[in-house]
């Protein structure tokens, strides 16, 4: 199945975080934080200066988790993303 967001929206797939930390400490499923950055898989018509395949960085609190097949993903307007990662 293919998701084409509409209008001013964008596609991200969050990055994945280690489960382990630096020190070898390794964290519980149930504490982890969502991570709030992704990469942009689909764009709509609407969206300016993101392209797909880019790692962006977006608000805590934003956008609408969606299940396509197997895999979560967020669907976020345009005014959400706070900056690119290079």
């Amino acid at each position: 199945m293919v998701f084409k967001p509409l209008g001013n929206r964008v596609l991200i797939e969050r990055e994945e975080e280690s489960n382990t930390t630096l020190s070898g400490i390794i964290i519980p499923d149930s504490s982890k934080v969502k991570p709030l950055n992704g990469k942009v898989l689909s764009i709509g018509s609407e969206v300016e200066g993101v392209e797909v395949g880019d790692t962006v960085v977006f608000a805590k609190y934003t956008g609408t988790e969606i299940v396509v097949g197997d895999k979560e993903y967020l669907i976020l307007a345009g005014d959400d993303i706070l900056g690119l990662l290079q």
